[in-house]
């Protein structure tokens, strides 16, 4: 969905900040459309993609229906999860979530839905691990050096996001609450913002999504240090990830998950996850997640429900920690 970049930009016009939409309006572009070819392709796979898209895939076979993507923004999500907690647990309403759907339960005091209750996990569809980037100009070459540097200047060092809680503001949170570091943060309108000024010097450092960084990583105007996935990253294997430089159990990410109504019988969220993680694996998938910096993963539901709980049990005690209250 395009749930984030639509509300950045709907929260820019409400504040009349007309002088710099048009350049945040162009980044925030160019993520709606990588977002749609993520929906896209799934849609395809479950889909009778002859008719709508004139090429027939596997799971437009299996399912034998047509499926219509229905994108619902605004509050974080929660309009769209809402109507699914509504809908009949017939198979026909599947519900594609976001990394805020791990967040809501930490920043939201009441939300009209129980995830445990009302939705049945299907998949883990993709991950997209941030890259933790400093500037040319600042004299570390390793993460054990940048944890230095920041101790022996606390809160000198600053970390810039594409914005509020989006996944490179969570992963500054987190590598403070498990290095013990202060570092301030600093949030922007946009990754393309952040990155300028950590280029240019006026911030230490940010981590921020592949896509963004990759070239400046390879042109030498920024230097990277890790990532933030469990493991190294297939799209850049020479990194290492925090985990395993010590950061026991680091992982932050972008994620996207699908979700049923949570009345769905096992037997139809077992078939729909089978024909979802054959979705995931096609060459069309992967090429669409490979060019937005994500793996695809297909897991079972008993493993996506024990990742979701994961992520909320973690971010609530990140928000804890930070200081970041709800609303």
């Amino acid at each position: 969905m395009r749930l984030r970049s639509l509300r950045k930009l709907e929260e820019m016009e409400l504040r009349g900040e007309h002088k710099t939409l048009t350049a945040e309006r162009k980044e925030l572009n160019a993520l709606i459309k990588s977002e749609d070819l993520q929906w896209k392709a799934i849609a395809e796979q479950v889909k009778d993609a002859k008719k709508q898209f004139g090429q027939s895939t596997p799971l437009g076979k299996r399912l034998e229906t047509s499926v219509i993507v229905d994108n619902r923004g605004g509050g974080s999500g929660i309009i769209a999860i809402e109507l699914t907690t509504r809908a009949p647990a017939d198979g026909h309403t599947l519900l594609l979530v976001a990394s805020s759907f791990g967040v809501n339960p930490a920043v939201k005091r009441k939300l009209p839905y129980d995830y445990q209750r009302d939705l049945a996990p299907i998949t883990l569809i993709s991950t997209a691990p941030n890259i933790l980037v400093v500037g040319a100009g600042l004299p570390v070459k390793s993460v054990d050096e940048l944890v230095q540097v920041a101790r022996s200047k606390p809160g000198q060092l600053t970390f810039g996001s594409s914005g509020n809680l989006g996944s490179p503001h969570l992963a500054g949170e987190l590598f403070k609450l498990m290095t013990g570091v202060s570092m301030t943060h600093v949030p922007y309108k946009g990754a393309a913002a952040a990155l300028t000024d950590v280029i240019a010097g006026r911030i230490s450092m940010s981590f921020a999504s592949l896509p963004s960084a990759i070239g400046h990583v390879r042109s030498g105007r920024l230097r990277a240090l890790a990532v933030t996935s469990e493991k190294r990253f297939s799209l850049v294997p020479e990194l290492p990830s925090l985990n395993e430089l010590g950061l026991t159990g680091f992982e932050t990410s972008a994620w996207q998950g699908l979700l049923a109504p949570g009345k769905t019988p096992a037997a139809l969220v077992n078939r729909i996850n089978a024909d979802a993680a054959a979705a995931i694996a096609s060459p069309a998938m992967r090429s669409v997640l490979v060019a937005n910096g994500a793996e695809g993963v297909g897991n079972s539901p008993a493993a996506f429900a024990s990742y979701v709980q994961n992520q909320i049990t973690k971010w609530t005690k990140v928000v804890k920690a930070a200081g970041i209250e709800a609303d």
